[in-house]
């Protein structure tokens, strides 16, 4: 009798637990988890810089959001998968906005990761001068990129044209420097870190555009058109962390060459100091587009609308400021 009362009580107990589990599980499942977020670049650099911040400091986690970072490898090919849905927000250069805009897309930026022109034009160590670059091919990542444009304004400042050499896809910046080196092409543009390591290799800089620190929507943060509506908060809590992810960028310096050596994989300390220091002449501080940076990249596509809200809304931008959030970042880090 004891024995049958112990199991029937075993088995009452086993029962509780099991609703118990249940009923948690069922909680677990309502729970409100990070949103994930697909954010696409257009290949590892410092441009993105604010973007490995946040996510290395938890912040877009704290605005409820699980930011998977991911390599396009491109641009324009990162801006028309934004177009097409695959991702929810891109890194990328005024120039691919235009480009996927100007074939039937409606992309917008809504924020600037990099207000200069940071590219120097290399050509391999036999190429001496510009005339000698016709008839060769210059490597670009993609066609409509911003690497595609900046060629054809380093081409013009150099007295050539498009027609005058063979402008060939070859991806990112570091297979670019490989196919320089290799002789696979005989010119391209690259920007930090890849920079640095061209001139350790001895390749000739046939055109040195970042010191100007020409005004040029190089890297921005770009999205579909109706998402601003559609999807208004969720990107302004994107915003709010890579936002603040730049304000810690910009104070803390030792941090941010510990996340550009790991992200970049970059080994050499002077190419480091090179790199965040890139990334400081280029960022500005509150994610703003500037004007003449736009209409800049317009000018070398004669063709298309030069209406700057036909590619860019700072309407979540603009509101965050009127909220007094830039204030307080500024109160919290500094200028």
């Amino acid at each position: 009798m004891q024995l049958a009362l112990k199991s029937h009580s075993v088995r009452a107990f086993a029962v509780v637990i099991a609703v118990f589990a249940a009923a948690c599980g069922a909680a677990a499942a309502l729970l409100p988890g990070p949103l994930i977020f697909k954010a696409g670049i257009a290949a590892p650099s410092d441009s993105v810089l604010a973007w490995y911040m946040a996510r290395d400091a938890g912040l877009y986690n704290a605005q409820g959001l699980w930011v998977d970072i991911l390599d396009m490898n491109g641009g324009s090919r990162g801006a028309e998968e934004l177009q097409a849905g695959q991702i929810d927000i891109m890194n990328v250069g005024l120039s691919s906005v235009v480009h996927v805009n100007s074939s039937g897309g409606d992309l917008r930026v809504v924020g600037a990761l990099a207000n200069v022109m940071p590219f120097t034009f290399f050509a391999a160590p036999s190429i001496k001068s510009a005339a000698e670059l016709k008839g060769a091919i210059v490597g670009v990542s993609a066609f409509g990129s911003e690497s595609d444009t900046a060629v054809t304004l380093v081409l013009q400042r150099l007295g050539l044209t498009r027609d005058d050499v063979i402008i060939k896809e070859y991806g990112g910046a570091t297979r670019r420097l490989a196919a320089l080196k290799s002789g696979e092409i005989k010119a391209t543009v690259l920007d930090e870190p890849t920079a640095s390591l061209a001139r350790q290799g001895g390749l000739n800089v046939l055109l040195d555009l970042a010191p100007e620190q020409m005004p040029w929507l190089f890297a921005a943060i770009v999205v579909r058109h109706a998402d601003i509506a559609a999807r208004r908060d969720l990107l302004t809590r994107f915003l709010r962390a890579t936002i603040e992810g730049n304000y810690i960028a910009l104070a803390d310096d030792k941090r941010a060459k510990q996340i550009l050596a790991k992200k970049l994989k970059i080994t050499n300390g002077k190419i480091l100091d090179g790199t965040y220091d890139d990334f400081k002449a280029q960022s500005p501080q509150n994610l703003e587009p500037s004007v003449q940076s736009v209409q800049n990249v317009l000018k070398l596509f004669p063709g298309v609308s030069q209406n700057t809200g036909d590619y860019v809304d700072t309407s979540l931008i603009d509101a965050l400021k009127d909220g007094g959030f830039f204030t307080a970042m500024a109160a919290k880090y500094g200028k």
